[in-house]
């Protein structure tokens, strides 16, 4: 079979594998935001969590970071995966769906959010209670937010990340 056969040009959608609405006419902002904020629960869940395993055992900044992302990834995908063996999916599928829903969306995430605290002076330093600890965590989450939204949209519209996760709904 020729290349062609597998990959119709562009115009032709009867065989194109995207999601449905990047079939008719594109991905709404809304469905990108609630994609992204799906994804931020679970990695704000992980990554607070993991903050105040890290200080409350006196661990410094890295070992503290490397909890926080583990554990960003481990409740974002666990959101994905509890939803996705509740519509029926086998777990073996369901984290496969997981992985190909939210990886991309959680590592921007955590990428955006972590520099943003790292790059905030005194906030490595700061502890839980203190107010720019919070406020460099919360401000990473919104910047985090504002950038993974747009690319969540761009791979729904191609029926990647989140649009796998809702082809399993369908």
């Amino acid at each position: 079979m020729d290349h062609d056969q597998h990959h119709p040009p562009h115009g032709d959608r009867h065989h194109d594998h995207a999601s449905p609405a990047a079939r008719h006419g594109g991905v709404s902002w809304s469905m990108a935001m609630t994609a992204t904020l799906h994804c931020l629960t679970g990695c704000a869940i992980g990554e607070i969590l993991g903050m105040v395993i890290g200080t409350a055992l006196g661990w410094g900044n890295v070992p503290t970071m490397v909890v926080a992302i583990v554990l960003a990834f481990l409740f974002g995908y666990s959101f994905t995966l509890f939803a996705v063996r509740r519509a029926g999916l086998g777990l073996r599928a369901a984290v496969k769906v997981a992985l190909a829903a939210d990886t991309v969306s959680i590592a921007v995430m955590e990428l955006v959010d972590n520099t943003v605290v790292a790059l905030t002076p005194g906030a490595m330093e700061a502890e839980l209670s203190d107010g720019l600890f919070w406020a460099a965590l919360l401000g990473g989450f919104v910047i985090a937010f504002l950038i993974t939204t747009p690319v969540n949209k761009w791979m729904i519209g191609r029926g990647k990340g989140h649009a796998v996760a809702h082809a399993q709904h369908a």
